[in-house]
């Protein structure tokens, strides 16, 4: 059970939905509720999905939504122990001991907090504020099995060891977001300690909420053919299919094309389409793969849309 002093014990789910809402994050009530308990139950939260579901932003929108710190810890392969949790300033600790000022004697070592070097699990830990920092671990897929194992501590006790300085112990736990794409199975052992979300690609009117909160000067009409078109993108053999990220990207991009003003509701066009496709697609293949054939189709999707939406959808 949380305990009294959770920081996150008087938040509701209410709270969070609030906190969501003023960041522009569109969240369904699944998505809520899991960070909810997450944050009452102080556990790591495991998000997986494809690419642009929205997973490193969930993590960005905590962390300004408490107005706390986001320390964020991109795993890539051969990630080592110093990468990520904390470093030795050799140099300064052969300064020390190399000077003739007393900086190492009997009462003192160069294993001290003044040549610790933070990493950002070490960051993490000793955060300080009002609330604690959100910990973003991205895509960890990317990391190797050594480093999993590297993260159990952390995720079990919230505490690092570091044999020449002692365990350091986290006053408020971070709250834990861990990212992956699947691109490869996960240990058991931090599957167990966490609470698991999987984002699911956005549903067209979804995507066109999001759409609407992060590019409000896009017309109504323009982004229904928007979201359309790369919903319809979507369910094509491509290497890279677009995720939410490539559709707003799109829908920034043709409103700097049309200008300010967009008021007039204009369709999209094939032309425009054919100028912009690199904000959604990020393969010269895939680029290639839309042919006459395959952009009729994108058009009669987007006017299906438009259809499904004069028919009272929206």
């Amino acid at each position: 059970m949380p305990k009294a002093d959770h920081p996150f014990t008087g938040v509701s789910e209410d709270d969070l939905s609030a906190i969501f809402e003023s960041q522009d994050y569109v969240a369904e009530d699944e998505l809520v509720t899991t960070v909810f308990l997450a944050l009452r139950l102080g556990r790591p939260l495991l998000v997986e999905g494809d690419p642009g579901a929205g997973k490193t932003e969930l993590a960005k929108v905590l962390a300004a939504g408490f107005e706390t710190e986001l320390v964020r810890l991109q795993c890539y392969e051969g990630l080592t122990a110093e990468n990520a949790l904390y470093e030795w300033n050799y140099a300064k600790q052969l300064l020390a001991i190399q000077s003739d000022e007393g900086s190492v004697n009997a009462d003192r070592s160069v294993f001290d907090e003044e040549y610790l070097l933070e990493r950002p699990l070490l960051r993490a830990v000793r955060g300080d504020g009002d609330y604690p920092p959100v910990l973003l671990v991205d895509e960890i897929d990317r990391a190797d099995e050594e480093f999993e194992a590297l993260l159990l501590e952390l995720l079990s006790d919230f505490q690092l060891s570091i044999p020449e300085f002692g365990t350091i112990e986290a006053t408020k736990p971070p709250v834990v977001v861990i990212t992956s794409n699947r691109t490869r199975g996960l240990s058991d052992a931090l599957k167990r300690r966490c609470l698991y979300l999987h984002l699911e690609p956005p549903s067209p009117e979804k995507e066109r909420a999001i759409v609407r909160r992060k590019v409000p000067e896009l017309s109504e009409m323009a982004t229904v053919d928007l979201c359309a078109v790369t919903a319809r993108l979507r369910e094509e053999p491509l290497r890279k299919r677009p995720g939410v990220a490539e559709t707003l990207d799109w829908a920034q991009a043709i409103t700097i094309l049309r200008g300010r003003d967009d008021s007039e509701n204009q369709l999209l066009s094939p032309a425009e389409i054919e100028r912009t496709v690199g904000c959604l697609l990020k393969e010269a293949e895939d680029i290639e793969h839309v042919d006459e054939a395959i952009l009729a189709s994108l058009l009669d999707a987007a006017e299906s849309a438009r259809l499904e939406m004069g028919d009272g959808d929206g």
